[in-house]
C-alpha cells in the first residue's frame, strides 16, 4: 500500500520558476515534475556509491 507524507517546501524563487517552466512543458502538475525529477535522481544513487 503506498503512503503518502505532506511536507512544505521552501525553494528559491528562479528555481521555482524554473520547475514550473519545466513541468509546463512536460504537461506535468508542479507535484508530478518535482516527484519525476527525485525519482529520476534516486535511480543515480547506486553510481554514487561507487564513486571513489
Amino acid at each position: 500500500m503506498d503512503h503518502e507524507v505532506r511536507i512544505t517546501l521552501r525553494l528559491p524563487a528562479d528555481l521555482h520558476e524554473w520547475l514550473v517552466s519545466q513541468a509546463k512543458s512536460a504537461r506535468r502538475s508542479l507535484n508530478s515534475e518535482i516527484l519525476h525529477r527525485l525519482e529520476v535522481g534516486r535511480g543515480s544513487d547506486s553510481a554514487d556509491e561507487q564513486s571513489p
